[in-house]
């Protein structure tokens, strides 16, 4: 006799999938919405967010054509693959939105995000912070005797190590745009 062949989340007594076909891993997809440039879509778009408790972690909003009165709306969110794929086709559904695209599932694509850093400290902090300020290629913007603000642009992640490094040397204060993305190649 040969040895039974049974599927994994299956048992011994049933031929049926017993395990749940949904997935519990929070992904971190960035979504790229085309809108109508009118009043009001921005927040019908956080509306669809805030309403069902989906988290945003990044949004940004410009008009990306201006005869054609069109606006792009990048936003990062984070959730299960039926979460987003439930915010898509919502996203969709909504009168003004042109054009709805998952970049992280779609092909690879190239996130930017420029943030200002300001950082107060004087001596070895200050040259500390240059020093790491050229590593990272930020530029100093603005200087006085105690303290400078940095331009910083890159991606994410980059952005978070360079204000991880800063804290210790006097960061007080941070602004960032939020993801800018688009897919690569054609």
């Amino acid at each position: 006799m040969s040895a039974l062949h049974i599927k994994k989340g299956s048992t011994r007594h049933s031929a049926y999938n017993l395990r749940p076909t949904f997935s519990d891993v929070q992904e971190r997809h960035t979504i790229a919405v085309l809108v109508e440039n009118e009043p009001g879509v921005l927040a019908r778009v956080i509306g669809l967010f805030s309403g069902r408790g989906y988290n945003i972690e990044s949004l940004t909003v410009a008009e990306v054509d201006h005869t054609g009165h069109l606006s792009r709306i990048t936003i990062v969110t984070t959730g299960t693959p039926q979460v987003i794929e439930q915010i898509k086709a919502q996203l969709g559904r909504i009168v003004s939105v042109r054009d709805v695209h998952d970049l992280t599932v779609e092909g690879a694509s190239v996130e930017r995000e420029l943030a200002i850093i300001k950082v107060v400290g004087d001596g070895d902090k200050r040259v500390e912070a240059l020093r790491l300020a050229d590593i990272f290629r930020a530029n100093v913007v603005d200087s006085t005797l105690n303290s400078f603000i940095f331009e910083i642009t890159g991606a994410p992640d980059k952005i978070d190590a360079f204000a991880d490094l800063m804290r210790p040397l006097g960061l007080i204060e941070i602004a960032r745009t939020g993801v800018a993305a688009l897919l690569r190649g054609d």
